[in-house]
């Protein structure tokens, strides 16, 4: 082999490198890039003249940010977003594959229409892209298929209210659903007879701060161990999004042999009250922002393993939409672009280590989904990297956002640690918040069963 025949040279950087274990370490050394894939790591890269060389001189690279949890709104909803500006968004925010939700209009449901998303995200998508596909009365004999089909991650499951056909609010129906499905289940937990009996709260006070008094503690939490029973009584592995109550925590903390566990930065970042006093329904999402010792108790999920991945749950809405009367203003905020540095600034005030930010955002979706050759610094992995300056420091501001909802919870807030370049395939495609290759997203590929990664 030829050593110094490569695409592009990274030197003096720190690669964040993790182990079979899923141990990550901070290195010195040199990458070097060949047809996308990752082709030497070593203190020396030979290169002659001709090959490009990027300087990482104080940057640290990290695999290819992954976030497991957005939604883009195509089809049926693309005034608020749509896959182009969605994983531009992505892009951006040092985000280089993302698996996007099938609350669409119409629902992903169908291989059909599940088919119809990859090719719409086909030579439009800036970063590398799967769809969920989701689970109703409708499609139950058609699950394992679905979760079959090439880009496909799972299948989803909303125990609480969602668009269309797919609200699961039976025992007996999300029972057949684990039935009828290997991959790793992705659910939302929160009941929604709870829901519908508490809604008179939201609709009588009309009061933004309500939000978590309406969708209470106890909506999610028997939410989770509804699905935990489940999961035990039919022997699956599910996985449990956007946890946001200490009292999930307490419990999912015993049942990590069965599920994995997803929280957000704005769950991690934002409290109540404070957050609805300056917000308003722009800090609107389900389930909701809670009080302060919720998120303190997340952190220390966080620390002790309680945690297995972090998702943005980007879900924009136009400012008119918020803007509407509680509750008739919808839930969801914008966040693909925002997740990164809100947890590089985590990082840097000491929350959280750089390495276990790499396991919960990079390492861990890799393994518990079975996506092929993403995820990790290693050689024969796609070389998708995500280059960072811990040091520098930015204010968030809307004008920055490239979502189609150009507002971010987070505008005006001062944060230390920015993206500076992420690599898709081999090649820069954003340096310095200028998108520099279009485009040049690819379908993900994933093993066909989910095994339990612990």
């Amino acid at each position: 082999m030829n050593l110094s025949k490569f695409d592009l040279i990274l030197k003096n950087g720190i690669c964040m490198i993790s182990d079979t274990k899923g141990q990550v370490k901070a290195i010195p050394t040199q990458i070097g890039i060949r047809n996308g894939k990752i082709a030497a790591i070593q203190d020396s890269v030979p290169g002659d003249s001709s090959v490009p060389v990027l300087d990482c001189e104080g940057l640290h690279i990290l695999p290819g940010i992954i976030d497991t949890q957005v939604h883009f709104r195509e089809p049926g909803l693309t005034h608020k977003e749509d896959l182009e500006t969605g994983t531009r968004a992505a892009l951006l925010g040092g985000v280089t594959s993302i698996f996007e939700m099938p609350n669409t209009n119409p629902s992903t449901t169908t291989k059909e229409s599940l088919f119809n998303k990859i090719l719409a995200a086909e030579g439009r998508a800036h970063v590398n892209f799967g769809f969920y596909a989701g689970a109703s009365g409708d499609n139950m004999d058609h699950l394992r298929d679905l979760e079959r089909t090439p880009g496909c991650p799972g299948i989803k499951v909303f125990m609480g209210s969602s668009t269309g056909s797919l609200l699961v609010e039976e025992d007996s129906l999300l029972e057949q659903i684990l039935l009828n499905t290997q991959k790793r289940l992705v659910v939302h937990c929160e009941d929604e007879s709870i829901l519908r009996e508490r809604k008179h709260i939201a609709l009588e006070s009309q009061d933004v701060h309500d939000h978590p008094l309406w969708r209470n503690v106890e909506s999610a939490l028997r939410a989770t161990q509804r699905l935990l029973k489940l999961a035990r009584r039919t022997g699956r592995q599910v996985h449990v999004l956007h946890v946001s109550t200490e009292e999930e925590m307490d419990f999912l903390k015993d049942q990590k042999d069965c599920a994995t566990v997803e929280v957000l930065p704005q769950h991690l970042t934002l409290y109540a009250p404070d957050c609805y006093d300056r917000l308003g329904t722009y800090a609107q999402q389900n389930p909701p922002i809670r009080e302060i010792h919720h998120l303190r108790r997340l952190w220390t999920a966080i620390q002790d393993g309680t945690v297995d991945i972090l998702g943005s749950d980007h879900a924009p809405h136009t400012r008119e939409e918020k803007n509407r009367t509680y509750p008739q203003s919808p839930s969801g905020v914008p966040g693909v672009q925002t997740m990164l540095p809100i947890m590089l600034d985590h990082v840097n005030k000491e929350n959280l280590s750089l390495e276990r930010l790499i396991q919960l955002l990079c390492d861990n979706p890799r393994r518990i989904f079975g996506i092929r050759d993403k995820g990790r610094i290693a050689l024969g992995a796609d070389a998708d990297l995500t280059i960072v300056d811990l040091k520098k420091e930015r204010v968030i501001e809307n004008k920055w956002i490239a979502s189609r909802c150009g507002w971010t919870p987070f505008d005006g807030m001062k944060v230390k640690g920015w993206m500076r370049f992420t690599l898709l395939h081999g090649k820069v495609a954003m340096a310095e918040d200028e998108i520099i290759t279009p485009s040049e997203g690819k379908a993900l590929s994933f093993a066909d069963i989910h095994h339990n990664y612990i």
